[in-house]
């Protein structure tokens, strides 16, 4: 099934590349971002052997966790224009068609191939019961989630209040986390990948939380959004004393 996986996503990434290019507008890969894990679980449980309580809640978890990050970075980009790492990009990179599509989108196609594994892991085995992990996995699942939004609704009504106006958040879940809200989406794939783990070499599936993890850990998250961070006053003290990702755990 990964193959099949695999060319659906390339033909998802490649359709959202097409359409940022005449809206000029590459933001639409972050947008389309959760939407796309909603996409693969859809096609996958389609080509499932059969549905069976497991298919149908990780089919719904990731349904409810697509969509909702989709609707929240929508309502975060409106009247914004483009995010301003492509922006960035737009303005520095050369042969910025061309990178675009292989650095932003298909890159990303490669990462939602990996992230998704338990996904199409889950619907390319036959009906099973369910297990410990299973129950377990719902629970990590749904602390993450609700850590994820907790954090993102925290983020807009600070940034909605005049007083805190060109001033680093760290109140709620931001002044135990600076990024609780990555830290959450990691956990919350966690979760997911447990439903696997009960399943013959299922636990091969937890590289997909083990790299998400590390990606906004040290790649693509925390690093970049620390540098964007450093301008605001305060930050040095807000550095020392929060944890970068994990709350609490100052060195995680």
């Amino acid at each position: 099934m990964i193959i099949q996986v695999a060319i659906v996503i390339f033909v998802y990434v490649t359709i959202l590349f097409v359409i940022a290019h005449f809206m000029e507008d590459n933001t639409i890969a972050d947008i389309f971002w959760g939407p796309g894990f909603v996409v693969i679980a859809a096609f996958t449980l389609m080509q499932a052997p059969g549905w069976d309580v497991r298919k149908m809640v990780v089919s719904i978890l990731v349904l409810l966790w697509g969509v909702r990050l989709a609707f929240h970075i929508l309502l975060r980009k409106k009247g914004q224009g483009e995010n301003f790492r492509y922006l960035q990009w737009r303005e520095t990179w050369k042969y910025f068609k061309i990178k675009s599509y292989l650095r932003i989108f298909l890159l990303q196609g490669l990462f939602m191939l990996i992230i998704s594994a338990p996904v199409w892991f889950i619907d390319s085995m036959p009906n099973a019961p369910l297990t410990f992990w299973d129950h377990i996995g719902l629970i990590v699942f749904g602390i993450g989630f609700f850590i994820e939004v907790t954090a993102d609704s925290q983020l807009i009504r600070y940034k909605k209040d005049p007083a805190f106006k060109g001033k680093l958040i760290n109140k709620g879940l931001w002044g135990i986390s600076r990024h609780p809200n990555y830290f959450g989406e990691a956990l919350l794939w966690w979760g997911i990948s447990l439903y696997a783990v009960s399943l013959p070499w299922g636990w091969i599936t937890l590289i997909s939380p083990l790299f998400l993890t590390i990606l906004l850990r040290f790649v693509t998250g925390v690093p970049v959004m620390d540098k964007r961070l450093q301008r605001f006053p305060g930050w040095d003290e807000y550095k020392q004393q929060t944890a970068p990702f994990v709350p609490f755990a100052k060195f995680l």
